[in-house]
């Protein structure tokens, strides 16, 4: 059974909801299109996610998958860089959600911030249900199947990325004791060597009598550079440090993004449900006159009026698209009248039409060519399906459900 580098592994997932905005190309797919060449990355359609909320109405989930992997890989996000699947084509995630079902407190799946929050939001939908109780479980088993240690989330989500540590560390707690596990740890020990065997002794002692988190760091930066021990025993003496047995499911981190600078056509946030947003894979000529009908500084009725950058949504669009003489010129000529509100547009138009331009590029192959995707989330599944077996073979092998 050939462990892994949790550290290296990183898993993003996103609801299917059809074609993507500048809102999630700024917020979330330039951060993965950078992510992938510096981890192993597993992206993946969360179709089960969507049915928690769309059970009653899920004619549209099929056609918003295809529309948001076209606009994945129009974004950069490269097949063959990173692992892209459909998350219901990878069966494990459900087994392993089930199986985690059994050691997770009900309290914890209450208490998840969004589960009050959207039964408030979505009050015209029954949300009453089971997988919707469950889907903070479900996020943590799709997270554990693939033991990655990064999970780029925006400060809302770290709650998600919480739990799923309580679950990991619960999991471990009951089922991390093989036997003879402190003998193997302590054999592992002596493989160190020395003088590093004598460090991770005076660290242990350090963290497990003193509380001394910085031990506890410093212990696993030491166990991460040893050459002479496998992973295996890496993990165990990981579980030997903190008292516990072997970390089976490791803990994830939340690594934070950026939220997303990108404001809405009218100043609010960018979103599908204010109708103020900029797809992704919008023509140039839509993208001009959405610009151009944007709302401006009310301030500025006539063509002569001076106004005010700071209260008119397009100055928000060139803190975005901008370089510093722009933005001086935009500062200048809007407050003394010099420059009209169209001039001012003019280049946020070809910021984003010149942004867009790549993106339609490589979405062209894929819009005249449905197979291509389909062979991509074919492979994507079965390489996210060898890695989530090999979870599953250590989990029930721990929670007693092997016959052979």
């Amino acid at each position: 059974m050939g462990s892994v580098d949790s550290q290296q592994r990183v898993l993003s997932g996103m609801r299917p909801t059809g074609r993507l905005h500048l809102g999630h190309y700024h917020g979330v797919l330039k951060n993965w299109v950078k992510l992938q060449h510096e981890f192993e990355c597993f992206f993946f359609v969360a179709d089960w996610h969507a049915l928690t909320t769309s059970y009653d109405d899920p004619s549209q989930i099929r056609e918003n998958v295809w529309e948001m992997l076209i606009d994945w890989l129009a974004a950069g996000v490269n097949p063959g860089s990173a692992t892209l699947f459909v998350q219901s084509q990878v069966p494990e995630h459900a087994e392993l959600h089930l199986l985690l079902s059994m050691i997770t407190p009900l309290g914890w799946l209450e208490r998840a911030p969004t589960y009050k929050d959207q039964q408030d939001k979505l009050r015209e939908k029954d949300l009453a249900t089971y997988g919707f109780l469950g889907y903070p479980l479900l996020q943590s088993a799709d997270i554990l199947l693939y033991r990655a240690g990064k999970v780029p989330v925006g400060a809302d989500q770290v709650s998600h990325v919480e739990i799923t540590r309580e679950i990991a560390r619960r999991f471990n707690h009951l089922y991390g004791r093989e036997p003879g596990f402190e003998e193997q740890a302590e054999a592992a020990i002596v493989k160190m060597g020395k003088k590093n065997a004598r460090l991770y002794r005076s660290l242990k002692r350090r963290y497990q009598e003193e509380g001394d988190m910085e031990a506890l760091e410093t212990a696993r930066a030491l166990l991460g550079e040893q050459q002479n021990i496998s992973l295996g025993d890496r993990e165990r003496l990981y579980g030997y440090i903190e008292g516990g047995g072997k970390v089976l499911l490791p803990e994830p981190q939340a690594l934070l993004t950026d939220a997303s600078k990108m404001p809405g056509l009218d100043g609010q946030k960018m979103s599908k449900s204010y109708g103020n947003f900029i797809g992704l894979r919008e023509s140039p000529d839509t993208v001009e006159q959405k610009v151009r009908t944007m709302p401006t500084d009310p301030q500025r009725v006539r063509r002569t009026d001076p106004g005010e950058p700071e209260k008119c949504p397009v100055w928000e669009f060139h803190k975005v698209y901008s370089d510093e003489a722009t933005r001086e010129w935009v500062q200048t000529g809007c407050r003394s009248a010099g420059i009209g509100c169209l001039d001012c547009k003019k280049p946020v138009i070809d910021a984003i039409v010149e942004e867009q331009r790549p993106l339609h590029e490589r979405a062209r192959e894929y819009e005249s060519s449905p197979d291509l995707i389909h062979a991509i989330i074919q492979e994507g599944a079965d390489q996210a399906r060898d890695a989530a077996r090999d979870t599953l073979e250590e989990v029930r092998e721990a929670m007693g459900v092997v016959y052979r």
